[in-house]
């Protein structure tokens, strides 16, 4: 199987990257961020460490010059990197099996290992600059050690937004911000929060802080038609007003869509998609294709892969191409 996985490594010249300014090494690296491997302690030293952080795989021999040449800057970029890469170096001398399973043919030859897979690599004793301007492509949104994660803290506050304790999942939210305060997605997950506890103007002034460039995110959108359909549910009356005047007569489309929106807002979802899906069936034109267009937007709002919004298309699209 190593076999396998490591016949998989590319290389590619990094000389048309950019160069970025180096770094300013910290005091104190963890020890381990540069080590030596052997054929027997690879597997753990890369492939398996790289599935906590990227690891660079340094193959060289002590009688290549540029060897000598792109080591030193190496180490320093990666101390740079303060915990975002580590980086290995085998000698192909005492250990040829591992760079002859993997086709090395000439040294310096550097390889970025992520996530258990080869991602990408150079060979040859490439100037700083690269070498700076490749470990900072490859541990982009990687924290440093002891910084937040910030993607683990989306996570945490998802899963409890999830579980309907919305002012927890706003704080956790907040955690991410204080990280970064562009976060799009931290900034939809608060605006959310807001929404969900019915603290719509809150909601509105948090995704007013999302850059204009960037209101077409998917959850940025979500939350807008979250918004929107709150804001529209405040101007009707009682839902048992509602149900009334739709009891009353069935033919009511206005009652009957103003009640869907209602019951959305309740968080009764399957019972709003049954009141716009009955418009549609009865009168796919009404208020020029006002139902379904609602029900688009009640669609935006769930997000795609809920349960409702599944359901709900499926039964739209019969109903359509029926």
């Amino acid at each position: 199987m190593r076999g396998a996985v490591l016949e998989r490594a590319q290389f590619k010249n990094t000389s048309d990257e950019d160069p970025v300014t180096i770094v300013e090494q910290g005091s104190g690296p963890a020890p381990d961020l540069i080590k030596d491997t052997t054929t027997q302690t690879f597997v753990k030293d890369v492939i398996e460490e790289s599935k906590r952080q990227p690891v660079l795989i340094d193959f060289w021999a002590p009688w290549c010059g540029p060897c000598r040449q792109l080591t030193p800057a190496l180490e320093k970029a990666v101390r740079a990197a303060k915990g975002k890469v580590k980086l290995v170096k085998m000698n192909i001398d005492e250990h040829p099996a591992i760079p002859g399973q993997m086709g090395i043919q000439s040294i310096p030859a550097v390889i970025a290992f992520v996530n258990g897979q080869p991602a990408d690599g150079f060979m040859g004793a490439v100037p700083e600059s690269q070498v700076n301007a490749f470990i900072e492509k490859l541990t982009k949104g990687v924290p440093a050690a002891g910084e937040p994660n910030i993607a683990e803290i989306l996570k945490e506050a998802e899963a409890v937004l999830a579980e309907g304790d919305a002012a927890t999942a706003a704080q956790i939210y907040a955690e991410a911000l204080a990280v970064d305060s562009t976060n799009i997605a931290a900034l939809a997950g608060l605006a959310k929060c807001y929404v969900t506890t019915g603290a719509i103007e809150q909601a509105k002034q948090t995704l007013a802080m999302v850059a204009e460039t960037k209101r077409n995110d998917a959850a940025v959108k979500a939350v807008q038609a979250s918004i929107d359909l709150a804001e529209q549910a405040s101007a009707l009356g009682p839902v048992t007003e509602l149900e009334q005047k739709v009891a009353a007569n069935p033919q009511d489309h206005q009652a009957r869509f103003d009640l869907a929106t209602a019951l959305n807002a309740m968080g009764k979802r399957t019972e709003a998609t049954e009141q716009l899906l009955a418009i549609v069936k009865r009168d796919r034109k009404w208020n020029d294709d006002g139902a379904r267009k609602q029900l688009v937007q009640f669609f935006e709002a769930w997000g795609g892969t809920d349960e409702a919004t599944v359901e709900g298309r499926k039964r739209l699209s019969t109903i359509l191409f029926s």
